[in-house]
């Protein structure tokens, strides 16, 4: 017993001395993981269950979309409100009232109410999950920002990872009026402790320093946060050509994703469907950490440009792929792109227009890339039906890759200099 207790000793000193923004990264980390299992990853599941038990496939087919749409709105909104108030209590609030909103699941009988739950959904979905979530990292870190990033979204695929699978367990097991009391309870406590318990505004409401740097010398004042104002940024050159640019590269992005199981079944069959997504998911956790770490030392823009290249790389890939081991190998080659070119989007904004205004100008530069974002899945199902298969269709959405990397190389510098 004597002899572990210095040990603890030292534990308990570094825990105290570790800088309060990596706690708040740790609860993004966990709200990230809660909302992207119950939300975005989740709704194939959930629509799967209802066109199972309920209702046609036809008549659901825009609820999808509907949500995109409704969560690029909603994060307007908060990008707004995490502004003027206190940003723990608007994600506190957002994950009770998704919550409460889960508990009717089992309650939804007709097609409206099943657009309704999630529009619903899609506007509370987003004030706790990326924009308020990527807000609060870049109030916290400057020079390690990408680091800090990286690990808090890795929660995104976690949550596919974990939490969707768990969903699917549970509502095929258990009905969906049941799932819906345990996804209920899922979300809230993924979101409410750790938003109220651990989050924390920003270091200055803790008497900290961006970065945990030293105190200021006697006299001397923070200032306030630096960045441009918001009508200023969103009509720069930057800003369209970053916004338009990820407008292209999420819909090349999610088109890809939300086909890439049947692509794989097609040429092999379920099993190694299976297989190829989740390496595609691991691909995903270690390119990010990766990229991370690497943004440090890499100038962002030049990074940016060399991962949308490599995301049209690795479509082209699955559009000629046959066999287990070129479907695996494009597995791993787009999965590696995919949590980069998620987070690089915060990061240039961040970058480039600074703390000021952020959680709008990132909101509104999310909400035109929820379009893309709609898009996907539809134009490549089009592109497959009109081209009689999965060939033509990658390819069209690796042009679409190819766009993006074209418009983003002639938006400009970074305003603040590329590292």
């Amino acid at each position: 017993m004597t002899q572990t207790q210095p040990v603890l000793a030292r534990l308990a000193t570094q825990l105290r001395e570790t800088y309060y923004g990596w706690w708040v990264v740790a609860a993004i980390f966990v709200t990230m993981t809660t909302t992207s299992g119950v939300g975005f990853y989740n709704l194939s599941v959930l629509l799967g269950a209802f066109t199972e038990t309920r209702f046609d496939v036809a008549e659901v087919s825009g609820a999808t979309s509907l949500y995109f749409l409704a969560s690029g709105f909603g994060g307007m909104v908060f990008g707004r409100l995490i502004e003027r108030f206190n940003i723990r209590y608007v994600m506190a609030l957002s994950g009770l009232l998704g919550a409460l909103v889960f508990l009717f699941v089992g309650a939804i009988t007709e097609v409206w109410q099943l657009y309704l739950f999630y529009a619903v959904f899609g506007v509370l979905y987003s004030g706790c999950a990326l924009v308020p979530g990527t807000t609060l990292v870049a109030r916290w870190f400057a020079r390690r920002r990408a680091v800090a990033l990286s690990i808090a979204s890795t929660g995104l695929s976690i949550g596919g990872i974990v939490v969707s699978p768990l969903s699917a367990w549970i509502i095929q097991t258990q009905g969906l009026a049941t799932a819906g009391y345990w996804l209920a309870l899922i979300l809230f406590i993924g979101v409410v402790p750790a938003a109220l318990l651990v989050l924390r505004p920003s270091p200055q409401s803790m008497g900290l320093r961006i970065d945990g740097d030293p105190p200021l010398a006697d006299g001397e004042e923070e200032g306030p946060p630096d960045g441009v104002p918001y009508a200023e940024a969103v009509r720069s050159r930057f800003f369209i050509g970053v916004t338009v640019a990820y407008v292209f590269a999420m819909m090349a992005q999610v088109g890809a994703l939300s086909h890439q199981f049947r692509l794989v079944s097609e040429r092999e069959d379920a099993a190694m469907a299976a297989l190829a997504v989740s390496v595609l998911a691991a691909s995903s956790i270690v390119g990010r950490l990766i990229g991370g770490f690497a943004l440090s030392r890499l100038p962002i823009r030049t990074f940016t440009l060399s991962f949308m290249g490599l995301q049209a790389l690795g479509l082209a890939a699955f559009s000629q792929a046959e066999g287990p081991v070129a479907l695996l190998g494009a597995s791993v080659l787009f999965g590696i792109t995919v949590g980069n070119i998620l987070m690089l989007q915060p990061l240039l904004l961040g970058e480039a227009f600074g703390l000021r205004d952020y959680g709008r100008i990132f909101a509104l530069s999310q909400l035109c890339g929820t379009f893309g974002v709609a898009a996907g899945p539809s134009l490549v199902g089009l592109v497959y039906d009109f081209a009689g298969g999965y060939g033509a269709a990658y390819l069209a959405i690796a042009c679409g890759s190819l766009v993006a990397l074209s418009i983003f190389s002639v938006a400009g510098p970074v305003r603040h200099g590329d590292r």
